[in-house]
């Protein structure tokens, strides 16, 4: 028995899954059997980059249906995609690489806290340009 999901749910599922598996596809061509072949820092830059681009283009799939209540929807997201990031890092770098938790924790995981922040951000400011009520509580003018 199969459970129906809207329309935002089935994307941010996907999109959950999308956000671990675009940046490791792109990790894998800059490994050998030796392990890195590029300058470490060099490579750190290189994931950021493309986590960041893919988070964007998946935040603005991801929101195309969504109507109303962006600021709800976008936490639920954020966290949504942050512990799916999560657990396929501890199933694959932590588990099958042998990497350690705390070695995986402060050099990886801690940077996915960036995810939720971005997607929160832009429910926000589609709530604030809606001119909805969460947008005008929250409004962050800097």
């Amino acid at each position: 028995m199969s459970i129906p999901l809207s329309p935002i749910w089935n994307r941010r599922l996907a999109g959950a899954f999308l956000t671990w598996l675009i940046p490791f596809a792109a990790a894998v061509p800059f490994y050998g059997p030796a392990g890195l072949m590029i300058d470490q820092q060099l490579f750190k830059s290189i994931m950021i980059v493309v986590g960041s681009i893919t988070a964007a283009f998946l935040i603005v799939w991801c929101f195309r249906p969504v109507e109303r209540e962006y600021t709800r929807e976008a936490v639920i997201t954020g966290i949504v995609w942050l512990l799916a990031n999560w657990v396929l890092d501890l199933i694959v770098l932590v588990s099958l690489l042998g990497m350690t938790l705390p070695d995986y924790a402060t050099q990886i995981g801690l940077r996915y806290l960036v995810i939720p922040v971005m997607v929160i951000a832009a429910g926000v400011v589609a709530d604030g340009a809606a001119g909805t009520r969460a947008g005008r509580s929250r409004d962050m003018r800097l």
